[in-house]
């Protein structure tokens, strides 16, 4: 079974927190994607990267800046991003703490994979996207890479002149500051792939805050946090990847996903229950949220949707929308676009 991919608390009250910085309601962002505040008070907690994805395109019109993406580096400190960033900070060398960025990085966010490129007298800290939740790639690319250029400079106390920046999508009308954030290194759009390139010689750059001590305790606990996101997840979370895996081919029933559980429909209703579920209710959600990314693809129509979403005709669908929106498919494609 897949894991459906998450984010840290600690990520997303960064964001957060960034859009407070430029004057908008963090509050209000919240509720605009049925986020409860209380989720985040747990620094280990975890949100789901759909939900990060609805939050990022509220807050970068909240914020009134297009590039926020580009800036985070600027309004969040990187240590605010929990035990990783502490991690690394009592690393010995820069190496040394983006080998641990690259073991630990799903501690943060698990949508993404980090991976170290050794190219003769470079290396290139390469991103790969690996969640289908993410729907908006470029912001995710760019967030992330300006944060660990920013993280990589504070670490070693030194202006890194990074050599070249790679991002895996196709070039704005304006890349005037993209070309600021990444200065001096040539940004390259549309590459195969998305990194930073950088001199090898930075690998062996001391980090002064080091001390072995801390990181001794520090890994552990970084080590529990990573087993726990690949644990078997709980029983809701089971029937939602069940539903997503059934709605390609009719409208899942409830004895056909208790099947697939092995367990009674009178089980699994018993069980959802006890979690403060409905079978009903999580088949609502993973429709609501399956249509919102669908309507964000100009290329399917309704008739399109309504069949992907295993509903039996079009205004099925949008009756259903409209109860979990306010608005019909088409208003939410008009100004999701």
């Amino acid at each position: 079974m897949t894991i459906d991919a998450t984010i840290s608390s600690a990520s997303v009250k960064g964001l957060l927190h960034a859009v407070t910085q430029c004057g908008a309601d963090a509050k209000t962002l919240c509720q605009a994607v049925a986020l409860d505040s209380t989720q985040l008070e747990d620094p280990d907690g975890r949100v789901p990267m759909a939900t990060m994805q609805r939050l990022w395109v509220l807050a970068i019109q909240a914020s009134g800046d297009p590039h926020l993406d580009l800036h985070m580096a600027e309004h969040v400190h990187y240590s605010s991003y929990g035990v990783l960033a502490h991690l690394l900070m009592h690393c010995p060398t820069l190496g040394v703490a983006i080998q641990t960025l690259c073991r630990y990085q799903d501690i943060v966010c698990n949508g993404t994979r980090i991976s170290l490129r050794h190219l003769g007298d470079s290396v290139e800290l390469v991103i790969d996207i690996t969640s289908p939740a993410i729907v908006y790639p470029h912001v995710v690319l760019n967030s992330e890479l300006s944060i660990y250029l920013h993280m990589l400079r504070l670490l070693s106390g030194q202006s890194i002149a990074i050599e070249a920046v790679h991002l895996a999508y196709p070039a704005p009308a304006d890349t005037r500051e993209h070309v600021r954030v990444f200065a001096p290194a040539s940004v390259q759009f549309g590459t195969p792939y998305s990194a930073l390139r950088l001199p090898a010689t930075v690998l062996a750059l001391p980090i002064s805050t080091a001390d072995p001590q801390l990181l001794v305790l520090l890994e552990p606990h970084a080590a529990a946090l990573l087993a726990r996101l690949y644990e078997l997840p709980a029983l809701p979370d089971r029937v939602r990847h069940e539903l997503l895996r059934l709605l390609v081919q009719s409208e899942p029933t409830l004895v056909a996903v208790a099947d697939t559980l092995g367990l009674s429909p009178r089980i699994l209703q018993r069980q959802l229950r006890q979690d403060g579920h409905s079978y009903q209710q999580l088949l609502d959600e993973v429709r609501r949220e399956l249509a919102e990314r669908h309507l964000r693809d100009p290329i399917l129509s309704i008739k399109d949707i309504t069949l992907l979403l295993g509903f039996s005709e079009p205004s099925v669908f949008v009756r259903a929308f409209r109860r979990w929106t306010g608005q019909t498919p088409g208003m939410f494609r008009r100004t999701a676009q």
